[in-house]
C-alpha cells in the first residue's frame, strides 16, 4: 500500500486500553478522515495479536499500518512498513527486510540535513518534532519551525510533523512545509472520529488557500 503524500497520520494511545478499544479507536479515527496509522506500543501485552487485528481494520479501509520501532514485528504481520528512530537500525537493513514497496519512515528530529540523508539512503518519508509540548514524549528535544521551511526546500519526500499537535496549532506546520500532521493525544484524549475531523479542516483550508483564483 502506497504511503499517503498529505493528511492527519494516527498514531496509537494504547496505555491503560484493551486490544479492542485501540482497535475501535483506530477505525473511528479513520472514518473521521486519518490517511496512516502507526502502532506504537512501548508496554505491549500481545503486540502480535494487537498489530494483526490493526492490519485487518486499516487494510478494510484501505489505510496502511505502519509498526514503530520494531522490523521483525512489521514483517510477521504483513504490515506496510516501520517507522524507525536514531537507535532503531539501518533503512537499508528495513528495506532488505521488508521489501522494495514497503514504506520506511525515519525520525529526525531538528535535522534537516539528517532528513535529506535519510532521502538519499531510501527513506519513504521523514518525521520531526516535538513542535510542541506532549505528554507522550515529555522530555523529547524541541524542533523549530524553521527547520520545516528547510526541509521543504531540500527535500522530495513527505514531511511528517509530531509533538503535541493540535487542531489549534497545525495550520502553522503545514504552512511552513509539513505534508502530514502525525497526532497521539490530540486525537485519541478525545473521540477519536470528531477529533479528526476537526485536523481534517486544517488540510481543506490549506488545500483552499492554494487554489489560485479565476480571473
Amino acid at each position: 500500500m502506497r504511503f499517503p503524500t498529505r493528511g492527519l497520520y494516527a498514531i496509537t494511545q494504547t496505555d491503560n486500553k484493551s486490544g479492542d478499544t485501540i482497535v475501535n479507536e483506530v477505525a473511528a479515527a479513520i472514518r473521521g478522515g486519518a490517511v496512516i496509522v502507526q502502532y506504537r506500543d512501548k508496554n505491549p501485552a500481545d503486540a502480535v495479536f494487537l498489530a494483526k487485528e490493526l492490519v485487518k481494520v486499516c487494510h478494510q479501509h484501505k489505510v496502511p499500518l505502519i509498526i514503530n520501532d520494531d522490523v521483525e514485528l512489521a514483517a510477521s504481520v504483513g504490515a506496510d512498513g516501520v517507522h524507525i528512530g536514531k537507535e532503531d537500525g539501518a533503512i537499508a537493513d528495513a528495506r532488505r527486510h521488508l521489501g522494495n514497496d514497503a514504506i520506511i519512515g525515519v525520525s529526525c528530529y531538528d535535522f534537516a540535513g539528517q532528513a535529506l540523508d535519510a532521502q538519499g539512503q531510501g527513506a519513504t518519508y521523514v518525521a520531526f518534532g516535538r513542535f510542541f509540548p506532549s505528554s507522550s514524549k515529555p522530555l523529547a528535544a524541541p524542533a523549530k519551525i524553521e527547520t520545516l521551511r528547510k526541509a521543504r526546500f531540500l527535500l522530495d519526500i513527505p514531511i511528517v510533523a509530531i509533538g503535541g499537535i493540535l487542531p489549534d496549532n497545525g495550520e502553522q506546520l503545514l504552512t511552513a512545509g509539513a505534508d502530514l500532521l502525525a497526532v497521539i493525544g490530540g486525537l485519541f484524549d478525545h473521540q477519536p472520529e470528531q477529533s479528526a475531523l476537526a485536523y481534517q479542516a486544517l488540510f481543506n483550508r490549506q488545500t483552499q488557500t492554494q487554489v489560485p483564483e479565476n480571473e
